[in-house]
C-alpha cells in the first residue's frame, strides 16, 4: 500500500502560543526499554458535506493542533537519555510536531475496514520514514489521508514513553475538541486538564528490612520480568515465520456466551467474570490451540492495568504519563489449552486482583533499579483500546467508523465498534502456519 500513498507536506507545528523551555524527566514507568516504540492509531471518518475544501479541513487542524500543543507541549520537544543514561527525559524547546497530509488515489475506506493482506500494509497512512525531513525525531505525528472515495484516515503515532492508552487517548479528544469548537472556551478547559507530575511514578528510597537488607529483585515476585524456558522454537517461529493479520468481531450475545461458559465451568455466577475477562481469556486459549505448543510449554498472558486509581493517593485527573503495569496470567500450555475459557479467566481476574498499592510500587522499584523488560517467549500481550474512548474522537468530521493500529502485529488489541456499545473486535497476527485454525478455533468456543 505504500506506493499509493502520496505525501502533498510534511510540515512542523509549533505550539501556537510561547510554552516552557525547560527539561522535564519522564518518571522510572516512562523510561522502561519496552516502552522504546510508538502508539499507533488509525481513525475511518466517512465523507461529509465540506470536505471538497480539503484545505480548509486541514488547516483547522493545524490550527488545532498548534493550540493543543500549548498545554501538551512537551509532545512538541524531544526525547533524550538523561546525561547519567538512568532515565529518559524531554527537552522542551517547542521544537514541534509533524504534521502530513497525503491523498491515496486507490485506496477507498472499505479497504481499511478489512484485515490487512499483511502486518506492514498499511504502514503508508503514518509515513514515520520521512527522517530524513528532520535531524531528530519528534514524539508526536498526525498524518490526514485523503482517500479515493472521500473518506479521510487520520493516524497518529505517539511515543509510548510519554503517554499510555488513556493519557494518549485524552490528548486526542482535547485535540478533537479543539477542531470542532475552535479556541476560547475549548482552549481553557483544556489548559486546566493536563498534569506532568512524573514523580508520582517514581520510587521513594528502598525500604529497609529489619535485617539491614534492602528488598531483592523484583523478577522473583513479579513472573512479568521472568524467563521461561523456550521449548519449540518460540521466538524464532515469530521471527521468521510470515504473519497473518486477524480480526475477529464478538457481538452482545457472544460475549454472553463467554461468560457462560466461563461461570458453568468454575461454578460462578454469570456475573463473576468481565467481558475483557471471558474475551481475552477464550483469545488466550485459541491461540495457544492453534500454535500446537508442547503441554510443558510456560506460557504467559501480560495485560495493562491502570493503576491511576489503585495507587494511594490516587494519581490526580489529568495524568496522561504511564500509569499502568503488567498484570500477568501464567500457566502450562496443557491447562491454558485443556481446563477450558473459566480456568483462563479465573487465571486472568487473580492476576489482575493482585495489582494493588504494593504491587505497583515494587514494580516502579524494580524498573527503576534494573533494566527489567518482559520476556517474548510463550508470551501474548493484549491491550484494550476499547475503553479508550477513541471512537469519540470528533474533529468535526463525525465519529470514527474505525478506530485500530496502523500496523497489525503479534500484539492482540481489543478494540471499540462502531455503534455496537456491546460488542469489540479482537485483532492480532499469527504465523501463517497456526492462523486458519485460530480463527476456526475463536468462532468455536464451545469446542
Amino acid at each position: 500500500m505504500d506506493s499509493h500513498v502520496t505525501v502533498k507536506e510534511a510540515v512542523l507545528i509549533i505550539p501556537s502560543e510561547p510554552t516552557p523551555f525547560k527539561i522535564l524527566a519522564l518518571s522510572a514507568l516512562d523510561s522502561q526499554l519496552f516502552l522504546g516504540f510508538n502508539i499507533e492509531y488509525l481513525l475511518l471518518y466517512k465523507p461529509r458535506p465540506g470536505w471538497s475544501d480539503r484545505g480548509r479541513v486541514t488547516a483547522r487542524l493545524k490550527a488545532a493542533l498548534a493550540g493543543a500543543l500549548v498545554p501538551y507541549y512537551p509532545l512538541a520537544g524531544r526525547v533524550e537519555a538523561s546525561p547519567d543514561g538512568s532515565r529518559l527525559e524531554v527537552v522542551c524547546r517547542a521544537q514541534g510536531a509533524l504534521f502530513i497530509e497525503a491523498v491515496a488515489d486507490n485506496i477507498v475506506m472499505g479497504d481499511l475496514e478489512r484485515p490487512p493482506n499483511h502486518v506492514t500494509e498499511w504502514r503508508g497512512l503514518l509515513s514515520l520514514h520521512l527522517a530524513d525531513l528532520l535531524k531528530e525525531a519528534p514524539p508526536l505525528v498526525v498524518q490526514l489521508t485523503w482517500l479515493a472515495d472521500g473518506a479521510a484516515a487520520l493516524a497518529v503515532g505517539i511515543k509510548h514513553c510519554l503517554c499510555d492508552g488513556i493519557g494518549s487517548a485524552e490528548f486526542l479528544n482535547s485535540f478533537a475538541e479543539l477542531a470542532k469548537l475552535g479556541g476560547g472556551l475549548a482552549a481553557l478547559k483544556l489548559k486546566a486538564k493536563t498534569v506532568w507530575d512524573r514523580h508520582l511514578m517514581d520510587p521513594p528510597m528502598p525500604r529497609r528490612l529489619s535485617c539491614g537488607g534492602v528488598h531483592g529483585s523484583g523478577a522473583q515476585t513479579h513472573p512479568e520480568f521472568s524467563r521461561v524456558p523456550d521449548l519449540c522454537s518460540f521466538t524464532s517461529r515469530f521471527v521468521n515465520e510470515r504473519l497473518v493479520p486477524t480480526s475477529i468481531t464478538f457481538n452482545g450475545a457472544s460475549v454472553g456466551e463467554l461468560k457462560r461458559l466461563a461461570s458453568s465451568s468454575c461454578r460462578l455466577g454469570d456475573s463473576a467474570f468481565t467481558s475483557f475477562e471471558v474475551v481475552t481469556a477464550h483469545i488466550w486459549r485459541s491461540w495457544a490451540r492453534s500454535l500446537d505448543l508442547p503441554p510443558n510449554q510456560t506460557l504467559k498472558l501480560l495485560f495493562s492495568v491502570n493503576v491511576r486509581s489503585r495507587v494511594k493517593p490516587s494519581l490526580p485527573s489529568g495524568y496522561y504519563g504511564n500509569a499502568f503495569v503488567l498484570a500477568c496470567s501464567q500457566a502450562s500450555a496443557k491447562d491454558v489449552t485443556e481446563k477450558g475459557v473459566g480456568f483462563a479467566a479465573m487465571l486472568l481476574k487473580r492476576a489482575k486482583d493482585r495489582v494493588d498499592d504494593e504491587y505497583v510500587r515494587t514494580v516502579v522499584e524494580t524498573v527503576s533499579e534494573s533494566t527489567a523488560c518482559p520476556d517474548s517467549v510463550g508470551v501474548l500481550i493484549v491491550s484494550q483500546w476499547s475503553r479508550l474512548g477513541l471512537d469519540r474522537v470528533d474533529f468535526g468530521m463525525g465519529r470514527p467508523v474505525g478506530v485500530g493500529p496502523v500496523c497489525c502485529d503479534r500484539y492482540c488489541l481489543l478494540l471499540p465498534v462502531h455503534d455496537r456499545s456491546d460488542a469489540v473486535k479482537v485483532v492480532v497476527a499469527l504465523p501463517a502456519s497456526a492462523a486458519d485454525r485460530y480463527e476456526c478455533l475463536v468462532k468455536s468456543p464451545c469446542t
